[in-house]
Protein backbone atom coordinates (compact mmCIF):
# COMPACT_ATOMS: atom_id res chain seq x y z
CA UNK A 1 0.00 0.00 0.00
CA UNK A 2 0.92 3.65 -0.47
CA UNK A 3 1.92 5.84 2.00
CA UNK A 4 -1.38 7.96 0.40
CA UNK A 5 -3.52 5.15 2.07
CA UNK A 6 -2.77 6.01 5.49
CA UNK A 7 -2.72 9.82 6.06
CA UNK A 8 -3.69 10.02 9.43
CA UNK A 9 -3.73 13.82 10.67
CA UNK A 10 -3.50 14.30 14.79
CA UNK A 11 -4.30 17.85 16.19
CA UNK A 12 -4.13 18.88 19.80
CA UNK A 13 -5.00 21.48 21.83
CA UNK A 14 -4.14 21.69 25.49
CA UNK A 15 -5.00 23.85 28.44
CA UNK A 16 -3.87 23.96 32.08
CA UNK A 17 -6.34 23.26 34.90
CA UNK A 18 -5.57 25.62 37.63
CA UNK A 19 -8.72 23.70 39.66
CA UNK A 20 -6.81 20.24 39.91
CA UNK A 21 -2.93 21.86 40.29
CA UNK A 22 -1.51 22.57 43.12
CA UNK A 23 2.00 24.33 42.69
CA UNK A 24 3.47 24.17 46.00
CA UNK A 25 2.97 20.23 45.58
CA UNK A 26 4.35 20.19 42.18
CA UNK A 27 1.60 19.33 40.82
CA UNK A 28 0.60 20.51 37.41
CA UNK A 29 -2.41 18.93 36.07
CA UNK A 30 -2.95 19.77 31.82
CA UNK A 31 -6.08 18.83 29.39
CA UNK A 32 -5.33 17.88 25.86
CA UNK A 33 -7.78 17.77 23.58
CA UNK A 34 -7.11 15.38 20.13
CA UNK A 35 -8.49 15.58 17.21
CA UNK A 36 -7.90 12.26 14.30
CA UNK A 37 -8.63 12.75 11.19
CA UNK A 38 -8.18 10.10 8.75
CA UNK A 39 -7.12 11.78 5.24
CA UNK A 40 -6.19 8.02 3.74
CA UNK A 41 -8.09 6.07 1.50
CA UNK A 42 -9.11 2.99 4.17
CA UNK A 43 -10.97 2.93 7.38
CA UNK A 44 -8.52 2.48 10.09
CA UNK A 45 -8.86 1.63 13.58
CA UNK A 46 -6.77 2.51 16.36
CA UNK A 47 -5.48 -0.11 18.55
CA UNK A 48 -3.11 1.34 20.70
CA UNK A 49 -1.14 4.23 22.50
CA UNK A 50 2.31 5.43 22.89
CA UNK A 51 3.26 8.53 24.69
CA UNK A 52 6.18 9.95 25.69
CA UNK A 53 6.25 12.57 28.36
CA UNK A 54 8.67 15.03 29.46
CA UNK A 55 8.68 17.58 32.02
CA UNK A 56 10.46 21.01 32.18
CA UNK A 57 13.74 18.93 33.81
CA UNK A 58 14.27 16.43 31.29
CA UNK A 59 12.15 14.14 33.41
CA UNK A 60 10.69 11.49 30.70
CA UNK A 61 7.96 8.93 31.60
CA UNK A 62 6.54 6.32 28.53
CA UNK A 63 2.99 5.34 28.29
CA UNK A 64 1.99 2.33 26.54
CA UNK A 65 -1.43 0.95 25.86
CA UNK A 66 -4.57 -0.28 24.27
CA UNK A 67 -6.78 2.16 22.69
CA UNK A 68 -7.62 5.30 24.28
CA UNK A 69 -9.81 6.50 27.08
CA UNK A 70 -10.96 3.09 26.83
CA UNK A 71 -11.93 2.85 23.05
CA UNK A 72 -10.41 1.57 20.27
CA UNK A 73 -11.90 3.60 17.50
CA UNK A 74 -12.73 2.81 14.08
CA UNK A 75 -12.18 5.61 11.81
CA UNK A 76 -13.71 5.90 7.85
CA UNK A 77 -12.18 7.47 5.03
CA UNK A 78 -12.23 11.38 5.91
CA UNK A 79 -13.68 10.96 9.05
CA UNK A 80 -12.49 12.77 12.84
CA UNK A 81 -12.39 11.17 16.30
CA UNK A 82 -11.99 13.17 19.26
CA UNK A 83 -11.02 12.66 22.71
CA UNK A 84 -10.24 14.66 25.64
CA UNK A 85 -7.30 13.26 28.41
CA UNK A 86 -4.76 14.74 30.67
CA UNK A 87 -1.51 14.70 32.14
CA UNK A 88 -0.19 15.29 35.51
CA UNK A 89 3.55 17.36 35.85
CA UNK A 90 6.05 18.13 38.53
CA UNK A 91 6.54 21.15 36.66
CA UNK A 92 4.70 24.09 34.72
CA UNK A 93 5.97 23.41 31.39
CA UNK A 94 6.20 20.00 29.46
CA UNK A 95 5.70 18.56 26.32
CA UNK A 96 4.91 15.22 24.99
CA UNK A 97 4.59 13.14 21.43
CA UNK A 98 4.12 10.24 20.15
CA UNK A 99 2.28 7.76 17.99
CA UNK A 100 -0.87 5.71 17.57
CA UNK A 101 -1.04 2.29 16.41
CA UNK A 102 -3.50 1.74 13.65
CA UNK A 103 -4.68 -1.16 11.39
CA UNK A 104 -6.67 -0.57 8.37
CA UNK A 105 -9.35 -2.84 6.47
CA UNK A 106 -7.38 -4.72 4.57
CA UNK A 107 -5.32 -5.90 8.08
CA UNK A 108 -2.15 -3.82 7.54
CA UNK A 109 -0.50 -2.30 10.73
CA UNK A 110 1.11 1.08 10.78
CA UNK A 111 1.84 3.79 12.83
CA UNK A 112 0.74 7.58 13.04
CA UNK A 113 2.78 9.90 14.47
CA UNK A 114 1.63 12.51 17.43
CA UNK A 115 3.44 15.55 16.55
CA UNK A 116 5.25 16.96 19.96
CA UNK A 117 2.86 19.38 21.67
CA UNK A 118 3.37 22.01 24.61
CA UNK A 119 1.88 21.51 28.18
CA UNK A 120 2.56 24.90 29.86
CA UNK A 121 0.91 26.91 33.02
CA UNK A 122 -0.25 30.41 31.00
CA UNK A 123 2.38 33.20 31.01
CA UNK A 124 5.07 30.96 32.00
CA UNK A 125 6.74 31.32 28.54
CA UNK A 126 7.81 34.16 26.88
Amino acid sequence: MSELEHRIAVNVKTEYLPEQSSPQDLRFVFAYHISITNQGEHRTRLLTRHWVITDGEARTEEVRGDGVIGEQPSIAAGETYQYSSGAVLKTPVGSMHGSYGMIDDSGQHFDAPIPAFRLAVPRMLH
